[in-house]
């Protein structure tokens, strides 16, 4: 028997998992998954735009929003187990897939590995590539600055990387909500979160195999996963996608929502 409504929580395999589910019984579904250090509540605007037409699904990774995190090491392949399990457990067997940086990291690992549990992908401000010894470098000094400093300071930091200079001037509540949300996630998944982005494995050697629609969506001023990142895959994945959504930077759903939605909703009417 299916619950809809907001903030479900469901036990599977000993692991609390907390999601939104709304929209029409049978219709097509969408499933939601967000970036770090966020959760579910930053897709809000986008369940609101598409829930008359389709089912609509958004899900806390574990350890975010409102999800337990269990006890194991976390890793992207663990965030694309619990993916499939939700989908086993709401009895999905096929799925609009949209993922957002890192939830775009577990988007595209799950599609590669289990085609047919989708019908089309969205991958939003995300890429395909590992990190480079850089980039790794800085996610354990991001560590070491938050144990020093504290998530405060983070946070404020981190929000200048997600959002261009104009939306803390034209979209001071979607920088609250983020703040909010970067605040309210534990220390220690960060900690945990920011080990495993730093040795996931690149994806982009299989991203020619995928034969499904995919809509690639990103933020022109986006400095975290730049157009370049979205071009490289739009460039391997045969009949896909790009958009560029102006007036947006990393956080492009929360920037411009309207852009972003139409451009979600002409996908998803198409496929």
């Amino acid at each position: 028997m299916r619950k809809s409504g907001t903030n479900i929580t469901t036990s599977i395999n000993q692991l609390t998992v907390c999601y939104d589910d709304q929209g029409p019984d049978g219709a097509p579904v969408i499933m939601f998954i967000h970036g770090f250090p966020l959760n579910k509540s930053m897709w809000d605007k986008q369940i609101q735009t598409l829930k008359n037409d389709f089912r609509v699904i958004a899900y806390d990774i574990r350890g975010f929003g409102k999800s337990g995190s269990g006890e194991q090491d976390l890793s992207i392949e663990l965030f694309v187990n619990d993916l499939l399990n939700l989908m086993d457990e709401l009895n999905i067997d096929k799925t609009i897939l949209c993922g957002f940086s890192m939830g775009g990291y577990i988007a595209i690992n799950a599609i590669e590995n289990h085609p047919n549990h989708f019908s089309a992908l969205i991958l939003c401000d995300t890429n395909c590539t590992a990190d480079t010894p850089e980039a790794k470098e800085n996610r354990m000094k991001a560590i070491e600055n938050i144990r020093l400093n504290g998530l405060e300071k983070y946070t404020d930091e981190s929000l200048k990387k997600l959002f261009v200079p104009e939306s803390f001037a034209t979209n001071p509540t979607a920088i609250a909500a983020a703040s909010v949300m970067i605040m309210n996630t534990p220390k220690q998944v960060i900690y945990n979160t920011l080990h495993a982005l730093a040795n996931r494995e690149e994806t982009c050697h299989k991203l020619h195999d995928i034969k499904i629609p995919v809509l690639i969506l990103v933020g022109k001023g986006d400095i975290i996963t730049p157009p370049e990142a979205a071009k490289l895959m739009h460039e391997k994945i045969n009949g896909s996608t790009l958009h560029i959504i102006d007036h947006a930077g990393h956080l492009s759903n929360m920037e411009n929502p309207g852009e972003f939605n139409d451009q979600l909703k002409m996908f998803a009417a198409r496929v």
